[in-house]
Parts: C-alpha cells; structure tokens; sequence
C-alpha cells in the first residue's frame, strides 16, 4: 500500500496550521514541519497533530528549507503544503487515487484555488493555478531560490482535477506584508545573480504588471478585489525593481564612498 509524507514549513503560522493539518485526517502517514523560531503556538499545533518537527537555527531561503523538510520525509510519496492550503474531501479522494495507480507518473499537479481579501479569485492570472506538489519521493527536488521557490521533477508531471483552497491574503495588511517581504527578497535574489534596474525600469516594470493582471488577464472580472490585486502586484514589482536598484546604489557607494 502506497504511503504519504506531508511536508510543511512554518513561521508563526497558530491562524492557519490547525486547519491545514486537519483536512489531511485519513491520508497523511507522516506529518513533517520544518519551523522557523515561531513564537507564537505553531510548535504546540505541529505537536498536537503527531508532526514530527524540526528547528534549524538558520533560515536559508524557501527552496532550501523545503528541501530540508524533504530529508526528513520517509514514506514513499510526499505531499508539500504551505500552511495557508487546505485539502478538500475531493482532492483527499484524488490524491489516494493517484498514489494508488500512478500509471507511471512520479509527479502530479494540483490547481490551487486562492483566497484574496474577501473572495476567492477566479481570473486575474490566478486560476487555473497549477502547482506540483505530489512526487514520489526520490524523484523530485525543489529549487535553491531564496523565494519562489519551484519543484523539480524527474519526468512527466500529471494534472489533478480538485483545487486545494489557498487562503492567501485574509486582509490587506497581510498583503502589504508579504509585497514588502517578497520584494526585498526577490532583489536580493536578482542582485545575486547581477541584474540591473533602474527607476524607470521600476515604473514601466509596475504599470505592466498591472494590465497584464487587469487587462490581459481578465482581473476585472474579480471585482473590486481583481483590481485590488492588480494594483498589489504593480506595486509588488515596481518595488522589487527600486530596491534592486537600491542595492546597486548600496554597493557602488561602498566603492566609492565619497562620491555624492
């Protein structure tokens, strides 16, 4: 009987990690949570659902934290879950389905369903919204970026037809947060690797993300929170553009530090 490993990680996560855990009752045979100094009551959720957990001292970025909760994962397919994702009894039948007669796939995709500020969003370059997230374990791997991080598999990958619910943003100041936290981190990540902005990059950058979304993208179809979304992933890339500027900005007065 094929076996499954659920693979999380978390960072004060006590509003979402109870919910998470409890649509996977039946179908989880390992329960893995990789923390990262949560002070809130994530640890004692985590413990309270049998999760075998583990606290690295470090935080190395999305891609390698995932890979260390894959270490640890010991049954024979794998399921990775954000905190804020949850199963529905459909897709908990689907999955049982597809590790029990994978027809010689090693990695399925499941559409994702997302949740933002008051409803969940149907267009806007969000749906359908395919993630791989089931593998059989050994066969896949994630990416070493520090955020947007992805799954590599060996192989062809499958589609599931049931959504996972995705409650990604439950309010705006979360959504404030996150473009703050992942703008900083995607420049820091683009700066690694030697690209170049500027401030007008950063505005035709922002502008564009807004129409693809809005426009090209049906966004507008969502209603008030379709053009909500549009301007948060304008604003999203606009500063991920001006910070990666701001850190060439950085690193040329650190060689030139009288220069004005």
């Amino acid at each position: 009987m094929p076996t499954l490993s659920v693979i999380l990680i978390t960072r004060n996560e006590e509003a979402n990690l109870a919910d998470c855990l409890a649509s996977l009752e039946g179908i989880a045979q390992q329960i893995v949570v990789v923390d990262t100094q949560s002070t809130d009551q994530t640890l004692e959720i985590a413990k309270n659902h049998g999760a075998l957990l583990s606290q690295p001292p470090d935080w190395p970025g999305f891609g390698p934290q995932k890979n260390r909760a894959l270490e640890l994962a010991t049954e024979e397919w794998v399921l990775s879950l954000d905190a804020d994702e949850r199963l529905t009894p459909a897709l908990r039948s689907e999955i049982l389905t597809a590790i029990h007669h994978p027809a010689h796939v090693n990695c399925f995709a499941i559409p994702r369903l997302s949740w933002y500020c008051g409803r969940f969003i149907r267009h806007s370059g969000w749906n359908p919204d395919y993630v791989d997230r089931l593998f059989k374990r050994g066969t896949a791997r994630f990416s070493d970026d520090l955020v947007h991080e992805r799954l590599i598999p060996q192989g062809p990958v499958a589609k599931l037809e049931n959504p996972m619910l995705h409650y990604s943003f439950m309010n705006y100041s979360q959504v404030l947060q996150k473009i703050d936290r992942y703008s900083t981190a995607s420049a820091e990540q683009a700066f690694a690797r030697g690209k170049t902005s500027s401030p007008a990059k950063a505005v035709l950058h922002g502008a564009w993300s807004f129409l693809r979304t809005y426009v090209l993208r049906a966004g507008f179809l969502d209603g008030a929170q379709g053009f909500a979304l549009a301007i948060s992933n304008g604003q999203g890339t606009y500063y991920r553009y001006m910070k990666l500027w701001h850190l060439h900005q950085e690193a040329q007065n650190k060689h030139h530090p009288y220069s004005k």
